[in-house]
């Protein structure tokens, strides 16, 4: 091999170790870059979910000096919430800007997608617009006790997404916000006062006048029933083995239930006090086919 051919091939060598340790600083520089937007992508994370935490606390907190919602457990619950979320949301924006994704792609892609986002999230996004819909019309705060769709329970929390409740039974339900605002909300402590309703039979034979006179004086006599409206007694229905008498008398909504059962036990015994019966079904034997009637026996001193 001549001496220029081969001073050529060295120089070519040296070229190319030159090239090689210069990609190998650049990756090198690139991953430790990377290294470091990572961690410092980490640490926004993490000071975003304590600055959510602190946020949502803080919003707590301002709300609670206002009077309209000092003691409004609903709207503090439900505006904590959208609060948490939006700093979630500005922290997720900073940690892909400092991983290099740029904001205008963001919402360039987003801008693109939403089509399929909404089609494809309807109805969350309906749970999330009936969710501020309840909060606004307000048919219920946290603390009542409603019925949706037979299913009766406290509100326990109203979230973006559903409303939380907890029945007799301590039972946790979970209806989603879309769900309630397209049934039929019952409020059953809505209101100040409550109605008893409780429906008596006593027999055709029964003076009736005295039966609701017994009854009107039964919850008269309660300590929760209130004096005005006065409770009412009345005819409601004659049935097939015994006529109905319909109790009404008014009560606070916490007194409710507990007035009802003492009611309906204290009227059963103030009528069997008073010697009104109180009649049950009976039942009879009808023959089948050609079968015979029974007959009554007959007293042999009357064949006589």
């Amino acid at each position: 091999m001549s001496l220029p051919v081969l001073t050529e091939a060295l120089a070519a060598g040296e070229r190319a170790a030159a090239i090689d340790a210069a990609m190998i600083a650049k990756l090198t520089q690139m991953a430790g870059d990377f290294a470091v937007n990572l961690l410092i992508a980490a640490l926004i994370l993490v000071a975003t979910i304590v600055a959510s935490k602190w946020a949502g606390r803080a919003a707590r907190r301002g709300l609670s000096r206002v009077r309209g919602f000092r003691h409004d457990q609903t709207v503090l619950s439900f505006v904590v919430q959208v609060v948490r979320v939006g700093v979630v949301i500005i922290g997720l924006i900073a940690v892909l800007q400092r991983l290099g994704v740029q904001t205008t792609s963001i919402i360039a892609v987003l801008g693109a997608a939403s089509l399929a986002v909404g089609l494809a999230l309807q109805g969350t996004l309906s749970n999330v617009a009936a969710g501020v819909l309840l909060l606004v019309l307000r048919p219920y705060r946290v603390g009542d006790v409603i019925q949706i769709n037979n299913v009766a329970g406290s509100v326990q929390r109203l979230d973006l997404f559903t409303t939380q409740l907890s029945n007799a039974n301590n039972h946790k339900i979970v209806v989603p916000n879309a769900q309630v605002l397209g049934d039929v909300i019952v409020n059953l402590s809505g209101q100040r006062t409550r109605r008893v309703e409780i429906n008596f039979t006593v027999g055709y034979g029964e003076d009736l006048n005295a039966a609701r006179e017994v009854l009107r004086a039964t919850a008269e006599a309660h300590e929760k029933v209130l004096p005005d409206p006065a409770p009412w007694t009345g005819v409601t229905g004659l049935l097939d083995s015994a006529v109905q008498i319909t109790l009404h008398a008014w009560v606070k909504s916490d007194d409710w239930w507990q007035t009802q059962a003492d009611l309906m036990q204290s009227g059963k015994e103030a009528l069997d006090a008073a010697g009104i019966e109180i009649p049950f079904p009976h039942q009879v034997a009808v023959p089948y086919d050609d079968a015979p009637f029974p007959v009554a026996p007959v007293d042999p001193a009357r064949r006589a």
